[in-house]
């Protein structure tokens, strides 16, 4: 008997296809909850002055009322002044760049984009590193996220033009306009530090690297309100991105307005890529592999694909900023190198899947 003909129980036939999508997108985000939960007190235990995870719980039952008990001194104090915060801004950072590389594949059709690779990051970077560098301050820690999303948002509206042709966006001048803008922007880098006095050197040369181990409450106050509307803002596109994915024209025959969805979601992806590289420097390759391997797990659509790739991104970015404190612990790995060290093997696996499917790229 071969497989064909094996009977089927009356009421027991094969979920359709959307309902096995629908089921497998909850329980991915109930999976990612759940991890995110188990890892925050996780990390906060852990570090050159380790709490025990019931002692984290119990300090944070403690402080919102809800019993617990509060902990000796120092634990306190490494608790809400160091650790809590570090974890907060992880989240925010990596929330930031995981959605901002969803809805710019979404934006550029295109899989190999992302605000790194295209240079977005390193245009946010040039306006922070300018601001550090000249001890700009009148704004208070808002002037450093002000030029960074100044600066990000011109090389967003950049590439996006540059990358236009005949009412499409080109793959190879998407990419080779974003190898030209990282270029410019390590070269203006570059001058600023000629420019800066030794104390702002060695500011910027550390930043660069990624890091959040400058992590405070007052530099999570201000990055969350760029990130949280953002994150509030992106998903209510996500609609109007599937049309998009159908191609620019039936997207406009369906009520699309392309070129204002692409403005706003430009302003968008800037916003949360100046919060980001503000406060941690240029952390790469999230924003590419994140979208990816949920697409690959769940499919295509982005009324899941934009959120979800918010809570992975955090998950992902809280893990490896534990890994970069605690692997060569007391010394710190940046994080930035960490997260290129993984994600580039990943980048240069989905090129090759790409071309190949493309038959090459001329």
């Amino acid at each position: 008997m071969t497989v064909l003909d094996t009977p089927t129980k009356a009421g027991s036939e094969p979920a359709a296809p959307g309902e096995r999508r629908r089921s497998t997108t909850r329980l991915l985000t109930a999976g990612l909850l759940l991890a995110l939960l188990a890892l925050v007190p996780v990390a906060a235990s852990m570090g050159a002055y380790p709490v025990p995870v019931t002692d984290v719980l119990a300090s944070v039952q403690h402080r919102i009322g809800l019993g617990g008990t509060g902990l000796d001194r120092v634990a306190e104090s490494v608790l809400w002044n160091v650790r809590f915060p570090r974890i907060v801004l992880a989240l925010l950072v990596g929330a930031s760049l995981g959605c901002a590389g969803a809805l710019m594949q979404g934006v550029f059709g295109n899989p190999l984009a992302e605000p790194g690779v295209i240079g977005v990051s390193s245009g946010a970077a040039v306006g922070a590193v300018g601001a550090i560098a000249f001890g700009l301050t009148f704004l208070g820690n808002w002037t450093v996220t002000l030029f960074a999303f100044v600066s990000g948002l011109a090389t967003a509206l950049l590439v996006y033009t540059m990358s236009r042709s005949g009412g499409r966006t080109e793959v190879v001048t998407l990419i080779l306009t974003g190898i030209a803008v990282n270029a410019f922007g390590g070269a203006l880098i570059g001058l600023f530090l000629f420019f800066a006095d030794t104390a702002a050197v060695n500011q910027i040369t550390f930043w660069q690297l990624g890091s959040l181990s400058a992590a405070t409450w007052p530099k999570v106050l201000a990055v969350l309100p760029c990130a949280a509307v953002g994150l509030a803002v992106a998903p209510l596109y996500s609609r109007r991105l599937d049309l998009l994915a159908l191609g620019e024209r039936p997207a406009r025959h369906l009520g699309v307005d392309v070129e204002r969805l692409r403005i706003v979601l430009v302003l968008v992806i800037a916003l949360l890529t100046a919060a980001a590289v503000s406060v941690s420097g240029i952390i790469s390759f999230v924003g590419l592999v994140v979208p990816h391997l949920l697409r690959m797990a769940a499919g295509p659509g982005h009324r899941f694909l934009v959120p979800a790739s918010a809570l992975l991104g955090a998950l992902v970015l809280l893990a490896a900023d534990l890994t970069a404190r605690t692997v060569a612990a007391p010394a710190e790995l940046p994080l930035g190198v960490l997260t290129a060290l993984l994600g580039s093997p990943f980048f240069f696996w989905l090129l090759r899947r790409t071309r190949r499917r493309q038959g090459g790229w001329a």
